[in-house]
């Protein structure tokens, strides 16, 4: 189950990436230029880069090339991507079942 904080988090994340600021009560995605599934493909495709780039951190601070405290932050970063992905997938499926529910 979702916590409050990460569906908030997930929230807002998925607003920030639909260029729409939190703060001023939403607004029109579909004026924004995508719908729904560019939206989902822009939070899978920045948090397989971010998972990249972190892997690119660690590597590099194998080799004596990166300080740790990069590698930390790209790892934090990743993490964050990944989660937010998981709950908007979690919050899919919800939707999905709970449509499944309803009688026709």
């Amino acid at each position: 189950m979702i916590n409050a904080l990460a569906a908030a988090k997930a929230y807002a994340a998925t607003q920030k990436t639909a260029g729409i600021d939190p703060g001023m009560g939403g607004g029109d995605v579909a004026g924004v230029g995508g719908g729904f599934a560019d939206l989902l493909k822009s939070a899978m495709t920045d948090a397989i880069s971010a998972s990249k780039y972190a892997e690119t951190q660690m590597a590099a601070q194998v080799a004596g090339r990166a300080e740790l405290v990069d590698v930390v932050t790209a790892i934090s970063a990743a993490e964050a991507s990944l989660e937010t992905v998981m709950a908007v997938r979690d919050q899919v499926i919800s939707a999905y079942q709970e449509i499944m529910r309803m009688p026709i």
